[in-house]
């Protein structure tokens, strides 16, 4: 299955997209966020069906920003220089909001893996996205087995 919702989404708006290189860091981490939204909700609804609120609460402690944090370190060697980049940018970014249940420094870092999540999507490298992932979930233990 492939998806192409970035082109789809650009074609129908018609849509002039910055290019990734050039997207403020806190634009990036902004659809950044939401990308690691789908790919988490994606894999959490596959667990089985049941409750909202079981559901929910399996996303809740995969999305928090010290999860993020914990992913970013654990991926800091995987990162191409590209995505370091970014990750750099995202994480250096000064933003007038903070996480409610995270220091500065896992938000920060949180900040810098949504980045790279967003740089990606705008890429059209979802692929890639994915793979970071899985990979760091693995590498932290947060990847859930059925």
């Amino acid at each position: 299955m492939n998806s192409d919702l970035l082109k789809n989404i650009v074609d129908a708006f018609s849509l002039d997209m910055i290019p990734p290189e050039e997207t403020a860091a806190l634009t990036l981490a902004y659809i950044g966020d939401a990308v690691y939204e789908v790919i988490i909700r994606t894999m959490v609804i596959s667990h089985a069906n049941r409750s909202i609120n079981s559901i929910n609460k399996e996303n809740i402690g995969l999305v928090n920003a010290k999860t993020q944090a914990a992913l970013a370190d654990a991926l800091a060697e995987t990162f191409t220089e590209a995505e370091t980049a970014q990750y750099k940018r995202g994480r250096n970014a000064k933003s007038q909001t903070s996480a409610k249940n995270a220091s500065v420094g896992d938000y920060r870092k949180a900040t810098g893996f949504e980045a790279v999540m967003g740089y990606l999507y705008l890429k059209g490298e979802t692929h890639r996205a994915v793979e970071l992932c899985k990979l760091g979930l693995e590498k932290t233990g947060r990847l859930k087995e059925d």
